[in-house]
């Protein structure tokens, strides 16, 4: 089974468009985390007063420094919706986003990993239908380590883990629960806690219910380009076995 990695550049109103396109030296990373996004600015250049103007409007500044490697800025804001975003559309086709989104020069740089090259034609046909497209790259990935690009975000694997089961877990990982053999038991962590042991455990159950859930496409993933079953018996070998 192959995987596709596909690079392409649209075109759509966006504030980082604007920006990107008036000052072509400049490239804006963006990162979407769970409840907000991260900018970094960087540029060669010397900023002129209406560049930082622009860059302050766009979210808090958490970093700017400027000196002779030019201008470095990292800001913050609210992500309130991805409604309707770009980021939907990809999941939509079954394809992976890899952070970050890159604008340069009034584009936006996006890459993604599908499992089926149909899924990356029939995205680039719908993005089509309402902002200018250039597919850059598509390659196809086989037989091969998975790069470290397409780790998944922690966030992302922890994006619905409550606090409490988030406690629950680091607990019982921490006190050796998970080894083997195991070095405490259900009833033992939970008489550290102040809840009761059926409490805990319905606490514990659903962080690795949950961490699994969403861990499952970047499982499919990395097993994606296996070409065996390595839980499917060896016929040779059954036979074999069978002989004897």
């Amino acid at each position: 089974m192959s995987l596709y990695e596909a690079s392409f550049r649209v075109k759509h109103e966006c504030p980082y468009r604007e920006i990107s396109e008036h000052y072509p030296d400049l490239t804006i990373r963006e990162w979407y985390l769970s409840d907000c996004q991260v900018v970094e600015i960087t540029s060669p250049g010397s900023p002129t007063d209406d560049l930082l103007d622009k860059i302050d409007d766009l979210g808090s500044v958490l970093h700017k420094s400027i000196d002779e490697s030019g201008l470095h800025v990292v800001t913050q804001s609210c992500l309130c919706s991805l409604e309707d975003s770009i980021i939907e559309r990809f999941e939509e086709y079954n394809c992976l986003y890899q952070p970050p989104t890159i604008h340069r020069q009034g584009w936006e740089h996006y890459t993604v990993i599908a499992f089926d090259e149909s899924d990356v034609r029939a995205l680039h046909t719908d993005l089509e239908t309402d902002r200018d497209v250039e597919v850059l790259s598509k390659t196809a990935i086989t037989e091969q380590e998975i790069p470290h690009s397409m780790l998944a975000p922690v966030d992302q694997l922890f994006e619905t883990v409550t606090d409490r089961q988030m406690a629950a877990l680091r607990l019982a990982l921490e006190s050796g629960y998970y080894e083997q053999p195991r070095k405490t038991s259900l009833r033992e962590l939970a008489d550290r806690t102040a809840i009761a042991r059926s409490t805990y455990e319905e606490h514990l159950r659903k962080a690795e219910n949950k961490l699994l859930t969403n861990a499952g496409q970047f499982l499919r993933l990395v097993t994606a380009t296996s070409t065996s079953d390595p839980l499917q018996v060896d016929e040779t070998h059954q036979a074999e076995q069978a002989a004897d």
